[in-house]
């Protein structure tokens, strides 16, 4: 089929929409061909800048020296400083609770192995171990990066989907997360294009408007 813009297709799939009672997600549904998924090289895991945010709020999750939490203090929705790792692990509950409700971690490299033992059970399979950062660096501009990313993990899945707003944007901005999440896929592809066979836009509840 030809293309079509991802604004056109974007205000279509808001148009099919019905009105709900909450603002819905838009998300892109992605499904690749012609490639092995039992090959870790070939799946899409990536964090996605978008131009226009998420439409919601992003929660970012800092691990790192007493030094490093206070530089970061104002700026993180969460921090934890290493001699308080301990306690934070400790209460198994308590900690699934907080991993569910942050969207991306970063950590001090040197504490790494540390959480890895400690925490990975529990941010591995939700694909949330932290992004290492430099002892003693001000992590300030990722942390904001991070508040208008998304995450997205094919794992071994040839259908995969990825949220690239909410109803309450703009068409015009959702259209333009879309491309950016796009290119972004594309780019990381072995053949580009040629390994996606369709991609599809729709709201959480609403029907599927094909884009390629």
């Amino acid at each position: 089929m030809p293309d079509r813009s991802s604004l056109e297709v974007v205000t279509e799939a808001l148009g099919k929409a019905g009105e709900r009672k909450f603002s819905e997600t838009i998300e892109l549904s992605v499904n690749l061909k012609d490639l092995d998924l039992t090959v870790p090289k070939n799946r899409i895991e990536d964090e996605i800048p978008l131009p226009n945010g998420r439409g919601r709020t992003v929660k970012v999750a800092v691990f790192g020296s007493p030094e490093l939490c206070q530089k970061i203090r104002n700026v993180a929705d969460v921090v934890v400083p290493s001699n308080q790792l301990d306690d934070f692990a400790k209460d198994k509950k308590s900690v699934k609770k907080a991993v569910n409700g942050i969207d991306f971690f970063l950590a001090e490299a040197p504490l790494m192995p540390t959480i890895g033992k400690r925490l990975g059970v529990v941010l591995g399979p939700r694909g949330k171990m932290p992004r290492p950062v430099p002892p003693g660096s001000d992590p300030t501009n990722l942390v904001n990066a991070l508040k208008r990313s998304i995450r997205v993990r094919s794992k071994g899945n040839r259908t995969f989907h990825a949220p690239v707003g909410t109803r309450a944007m703009p068409a015009e901005q959702i259209a333009q997360n879309v491309d950016a999440v796009l290119t972004r896929i594309v780019g990381k592809l072995e053949r580009g294009r040629t390994n996606i066979e369709s991609v599809y836009v729709k709201t959480t509840m609403g029907p599927s408007v094909r884009l390629w």
